[in-house]
């Protein structure tokens, strides 16, 4: 097998069909497939053979996607490591990885040369031009002859080693074969809430070395067009929107919040979009209104992580509809039902299938799902039992098969002897009128043990009250899972891939104290 060859077939039908912008950079699927072709024959010529490994760090661009291809094509394993990462863990997934070749922009080069010492790598190819740790990427294309390659693979060799640090911190490397790719690919066209047709134009917000760059291939296979933006700006995205008539858009729920604030979102023309994904994080009920009545009846949401290589739960756009219009107002607290190829299960500590409506956590099975973690034989352990992925994070089922997330394993407050979930209470946060975000850890406390401590920040021009938050949330919940404190901050940190960290947060409160919960 060759995930490539997809890119060539698409080439070959529709030569002239716009295959990727970002920025000024537009290729066509003629160009996507030259080009990859001509990175894919220069690597090999460095030495490089079926399963090596070659790392990138940069922000999004275009050459990002052709590195995609290109290695598809080689049968070589991608490293693709956050630009936003210092240089200490460039160091470590460079050595990890055992990457022989990193590709890089001119803004990281300083990076790459502080991290590139000690570790594997042999040459380094600079995005933007040669430099004294190699040669340029566009003179390495102009100076490799366009050939076919096409390295016949094995669905068990190693696509992406795939680096996320879920909620420990801990950076770790999800083995996504090219197996996993394949039925990435697969559920990626085989139903029609996800599909994606020919002429069709998907935006890709975020990082396209993560969870932004999933449906790359999905996209080249059914001859659409991957629209990426270089950088998040939320005037741009609309703009975006309007200027290349899109009419797919995946986005994260904090890139949703920013557009919501902008006084100027209806300005734009986003009547081409006809299906707006968010996933990644939860989103409040009252956000998700919100969209709807800024989009229209285009959004749905997915659920999924590196180690089931993209989305395994979805919750469709008739189901936003079924919430909004129909009344079944639960259902925008759902991340929905199982995708496609994939398993689904809420078990307990022993693996058991818990009893519809009981807390469990999500495991999954699937051909999706990763075989487990590069060179982490105790973490794939513990994460891995009889063919099924743990993933950590606590739900319930509905009897329709809706899965409501409660809260991450490790997320989860006690206090008192209470089991109180951080999303839950969120949740309740988010419905202020004055909250534009928030998290929900737990602190010290002498005689609970813990106790729920909401962190908020308010929207702009506004000004919370904390004890009015209190009260607003009492009247919401239970009274063991109101906060018992608030703190009003004019923002929040985020993670990586732009997820809210909680573990940040939470380690202000814990600093100094002697015995920890978690």
């Amino acid at each position: 097998m060759n995930l490539g060859r997809y890119v060539r077939r698409t080439a070959g039908h529709h030569p002239d069909a716009e295959a990727l912008v970002c920025g000024p950079v537009r290729l066509t699927y003629a160009e996507l497939d030259d080009q990859s072709d001509r990175l894919a024959a220069a690597l090999r010529r460095l030495g490089l053979d079926r399963g090596d490994r070659v790392a990138t760090l940069a922000a999004n661009r275009a050459e990002l996607v052709v590195t995609e291809a290109a290695l598809y094509k080689a049968g070589l394993t991608r490293a693709p490591i956050n630009a936003r990462l210092g240089t200490g863990e460039v160091n470590q997934l460079l050595t990890e990885s055992d990457a022989q070749v990193l590709l890089t922009d001119a803004a990281h080069l300083e990076a790459a040369r502080a991290a590139v010492p000690g570790t594997g790598v042999k040459s380094v190819l600079g995005y933007d031009g040669p430099s004294d740790l190699g040669p340029g990427y566009a003179e390495t294309l102009a100076a490799t002859a366009a050939e076919p390659v096409e390295v016949d693979c094995s669905e068990t060799d190693i696509a992406v080693l795939h680096f996320t640090s879920g909620s420990t911190g801990r950076l770790k490397a999800a083995i996504q074969t090219y197996g996993n790719r394949l039925a990435l690919l697969r559920k990626s066209v085989m139903s029609p809430a996800t599909r994606i047709g020919p002429g069709d134009r998907q935006i890709l917000a975020g990082p396209v070395t993560h969870a932004s760059g999933m449906p790359l291939l999905g996209i080249f296979f059914a001859g659409g067009c991957a629209v990426v933006l270089p950088r998040w700006d939320a005037e741009e995205f609309l703009a975006t929107i309007q200027r290349e008539r899109a009419t797919h858009a995946f986005v994260v729920p904090t890139m949703v919040n920013t557009v919501l604030a902008l006084p100027t979102a209806r300005d734009y023309d986003v009547s081409s979009l006809r299906q707006l994904i968010y996933g990644a994080a939860p989103m409040s009920p009252a956000r998700i209104r919100a969209a709807w009545e800024l989009f229209g009846p285009v959004l749905s949401q997915g659920f999924g992580c590196g180690e089931t290589t993209s989305g395994v739960l979805f919750l469709s756009t008739e189901d936003h509809r079924r919430a909004i219009e129909d009344g079944d107002e639960e259902l925008l607290l759902s991340c929905g039902r199982p995708l496609a190829e994939a398993e689904v299960r809420i078990v307990d500590e022993r693996g058991t299938p818990v009893a519809d409506g009981e807390i469990g956590e999500i495991a999954v099975r699937g051909p999706d799902v990763v075989p487990g973690y590069y060179n982490a034989q105790d973490l794939t352990a513990e994460s891995f039992r009889d063919g099924w992925f743990h993933t950590g994070d606590l739900a319930r089922r509905r009897s329709d098969g809706y899965v409501f997330i409660v809260d991450r394993k490790k997320d989860m407050i006690i206090s008192g002897g209470f089991n109180i979930y951080a999303v839950e209470v969120e949740s309740v946060l988010h419905q202020h009128p004055d909250v534009y975000e928030a998290a929900v850890v737990g602190v010290p406390d002498e005689q609970w043990g813990e106790a729920v401590k909401a962190v908020v920040v308010p929207r702009a021009g506004a000004v919370l009250d904390e004890a009015e938050v209190v009260d607003f949330c009492a009247e919401r919940l239970a009274r063991m899972k109101k906060p018992r404190s608030v703190d009003v901050v004019d923002a929040l940190p985020h993670n990586p891939n732009g997820k809210i960290d909680r573990r940040a947060i939470r380690e202000r409160y814990w600093t100094g104290v002697e015995r920890r919960v978690h």
